[in-house]
């Protein structure tokens, strides 16, 4: 009997959507679990590090990695996975671009641990301790792994063979993904495994905006009842689907939501932020600069809105930290 492929799964810096993803394949997760061997998927399985690492260079077929690098252990499960693993997968948009976890570079080690750990207004920690790689007590020792100060993507650390782009994937673009490794049908090396055109291009709503839309003011989801028929960005709601790659099957619009930009830019663009924020910015139905200033002001977090995924992935990347700053 031909021995099964074998497949890993590690969850990173993220929130834990990318496994529920894979468990939302539902009865093709059997067909998946049928085909592969999963040696490793510590959400689910009784799996430790000791097995992959007892295991011969290559010998798994694919490593699905989902989440943002943040720690010292996170990097060295990376390492690790990459050596044992034929083909090292990008699973979802944290690894992709940075993810939600990225904003974080907004800030640097010592003010999140301030935020988190003495001023937050939850927070009752009168001598101000932090969490240090290393304690000793009473002749006992323990560790931690140590918290980098800037986040970065899966292939800012690695070599990425290919994305499964999504916040979170899905159903469709993992069992295709899953797919094609198996059958050897592979595009280049590098590829996002997800239609390169933007999600307009997929939208039910794309032939009700306008030639010649321009806008005056921008409303948030819970400002207005959108009509469910009509496109989004002709309502004024902020939507990124002309500057985000297609193949989630514009769900979030299907469900009268716009578009916040989770699978990332197609492979013609270098900064997904840059992108959606040029293509916004060139809707603004103004020429006098205090009426632009007034339109833009109701966007209120750009950074937020434009760099929600990619922060780490783009040019970008973090804050400016201060001079001698390290990681």
């Amino acid at each position: 009997m031909t021995a099964k492929p074998k497949v890993a799964f590690y969850w990173l810096a993220s929130c834990g959507g990318c496994e529920e993803a894979v468990v939302d394949l539902a009865e093709d997760l059997l067909g998946v679990a049928d085909a592969v061997d999963i040696v490793f998927w510590p959400v689910a399985l009784d799996s430790k590090r000791a097995d992959v690492e007892a295991m011969e260079d290559g010998e798994i077929l694919a490593a699905f990695v989902n989440g943002a690098v943040r720690t010292d252990e996170q990097e060295e499960m990376v390492h690790l996975l990459r050596r044992k693993a034929r083909v090292m997968v990008a699973f979802g948009s944290c690894s992709h671009m940075g993810g939600i976890p990225g904003l974080a570079n907004l800030w640097d080690k010592e003010a999140i641990f301030d935020r988190v750990y003495r001023t937050s207004p939850t927070t009752d920690n009168p001598d101000g301790v932090v969490p240090k790689t290393e304690y000793a007590s009473n002749g006992h020792r323990v560790t931690l792994p140590g918290f980098h100060d800037t986040v970065r993507a899966l292939d800012q650390v690695t070599t990425v063979d290919y994305v499964v782009p999504g916040c979170a994937p899905t159903p469709n673009i993992i069992a295709a993904a899953v797919g094609a490794l198996l059958s050897g049908d592979l595009p280049p090396a590098g590829t996002v495994l997800a239609p390169d055109v933007a999600l307009c291009s997929e939208c039910d709503r794309r032939d009700t905006k306008p030639d010649d839309l321009t806008i005056t003011e921008f409303k948030r989801p819970h400002q207005i009842i959108a009509d469910e028929d009509t496109c989004l960005l002709a309502q004024g709601l902020l939507c990124l689907g002309p500057a985000t790659r297609a193949g989630c099957g514009a769900l979030c619009i299907g469900a009268n939501m716009p578009c916040t930009g989770c699978f990332g830019p197609t492979s013609s663009v270098r900064d997904h932020g840059a992108k959606a924020a040029g293509a916004i910015a060139s809707l603004v139905g103004a020429d006098d600069p205090e009426e632009i200033e007034r339109i833009l002001s109701t966007i209120p977090d750009p950074i937020g809105t434009f760099y929600r995924y990619g922060l780490p992935h783009s040019l970008l990347v973090r804050k400016r930290q201060p001079a001698g700053a390290t990681e």
